[in-house]
């Protein structure tokens, strides 16, 4: 077993794109003069959504990656599903933010696809 060292690169860049989302929300909270809750206005129910949707699979998703490289998973198995997380998460943050279901689907099943494969990994190792 060794440390997690490619996963925190990951990690690293979701950080970013999770304070990002965060501002997003602030910005709108401020825009429609809501503290809490959304105030009925409908960007500012999306920039929640797409900050909480982030906030309830990003972790989980990570604690498996980190779970499958420390199992000793091949390292292009780590950086695949690293990179199939940030690009799902942006698919499903444009999507929702846009309207657009087919880019907030295509973001959900890359999500799941990651859950599943870092499970998978996470159990089997290299």
């Amino acid at each position: 077993m060794h440390a997690p060292k490619i996963v925190a690169y990951y990690a690293a860049l979701l950080a970013v794109m999770f304070i990002v989302l965060s501002l997003r929300v602030i910005k709108a909270r401020y825009r429609a003069k809501a503290s809490l809750g959304d105030g009925g206005d409908e960007g500012l129910t999306r920039a929640i959504r797409v900050h909480g949707n982030f906030a309830e699979f990003v972790p989980f998703a990570l604690v498996l990656i980190t779970l499958a490289e420390m199992n000793g998973s091949p390292f292009w198995s780590i950086h695949a599903l690293g990179t199939l997380l940030i690009v799902s998460r942006l698919f499903h943050a444009w999507g929702l933010t846009s309207g657009v279901l087919r880019f907030r689907q295509v973001g959900m099943i890359g999500t799941f696809i990651v859950l599943l494969g870092a499970a998978t990994h996470a159990v089997l190792g290299g």
